[in-house]
């Protein structure tokens, strides 16, 4: 642990990519550590994390996370970050805080401003979901983790890995083999953010890429060629294409929830056809948040919440839930076997 210049106070995320951790800074404040996990590299420096390192040096928004500085301490090599309170997983998994509609609204503007930001700058996410979007107790939304994002070329079309985006919040292009994309991958992934806004949930859970295609046909309907005609020319479109066309249920499904604006900007979003899906500075140029009511406001409320909420504190949550109720039917079981 770096000891000399920062004290850890907790660790508040862990993944492939290594550790995140709370640490004091010596003034009051607190930063955020990521150790960049280097036992597997045989030949130096991991290029991911390069590549992160590079990426986030040249972004200055405030809707992105912002790197402080590198440090080595004791042969391990850590990131430090601006602290932010809370992930978006985590304040979506407790039940103290409720966003309101007006809240909502001033995330999801905060969201399309730092994706406007990192596509003018020529950067792909590729990994947007509710644990790399922070928030702190002023209701300040900052876009994070960039291990898998990348500058792309904007004038010319270039072939990256469709190995990207957690399965969730993949779009149906990567899904079906594409290779040839840009900004609007992170549209789509910006749109099931949105729904999960209001519904608390993500809306296209599914077990594997097969399995998560046919969850989306059953709310967006089956993709056509009159919507999307280079559907046909995707990789994997003849192995995994649709038995039968199934209707839209989307709107049905979500205006409970959505405002018609707010509808229409999420339709938008999770258009199948890439070209057509709305861009980050359209989203922010929308009824939605021009005209349509209410206008956005900070969710200042987080500051209420009873500590911190990340997503690993909610799976840690999960997994006692879980082992509680095995424990209730193995007493349950127990007690039938006495009798």
């Amino acid at each position: 642990m770096p000891t000399e210049l920062f004290k850890v106070v907790s660790k508040v995320g862990e993944g492939t990519f290594g550790q995140v951790y709370k640490a004091g800074n010596g003034a009051g404040g607190f930063v955020a550590l990521k150790r960049i996990r280097m036992e597997s590299e045989r030949d130096g420096f991991p290029v991911t994390a390069m590549r992160e390192i590079k990426l986030l040096q040249s972004l200055s928004h405030v809707n992105v996370i912002k790197l402080h500085e590198m440090m080595v301490s004791k042969g391990a090599v850590y990131m430090v970050f601006e602290y932010m309170d809370h992930d978006l997983t985590g304040v979506l998994c407790q039940k103290q805080f409720l966003f309101t509609p007006a809240h909502i609204k001033a995330l999801c503007k905060q969201m399309f401003a730092g994706l406007a930001y990192l596509h003018h700058k020529g950067v792909i996410h590729r990994d947007l979901k509710g644990s790399n979007i922070l928030l702190n107790n002023r209701g300040e939304l900052k876009l994070a983790d960039f291990g898998l994002a990348r500058f792309y070329h904007k004038r010319r079309q270039a072939d990256y890995t469709n190995r990207v985006i957690t399965q969730w919040y993949r779009p149906p292009e990567l899904l079906l083999g594409a290779t040839v994309y840009g900004p609007e991958v992170d549209m789509w992934s910006a749109g099931c953010i949105m729904l999960e806004l209001f519904t608390r949930r993500p809306i296209f859970q599914a077990d594997d890429e097969i399995h998560q295609l046919q969850v989306i046909y059953r709310v967006m309907g089956t993709p056509n060629t009159t919507q999307w005609p280079e559907l046909v020319d995707q990789p994997w479109y003849e192995l995994v294409k649709p038995k039968e066309a199934i209707a839209s249920q989307f709107r049905d499904s979500f205006s409970r929830w959505l405002s018609p604006a707010g509808l229409d900007l999420a339709e938008g979003l999770l258009s199948y056809n890439p070209k057509l899906r709305v861009t980050a500075a359209q989203a922010l140029e929308t009824a939605y948040f021009t005209t349509e009511l209410p206008r956005a406001e900070m969710p200042t409320g987080l500051a209420t919440l009873g500590g911190e909420w990340h997503e690993l504190d909610s799976k840690k949550e999960r997994a006692e839930r879980a082992k509680q109720k095995r424990r209730a039917a193995e007493d349950v079981a127990e007690a039938v076997g006495k009798e």
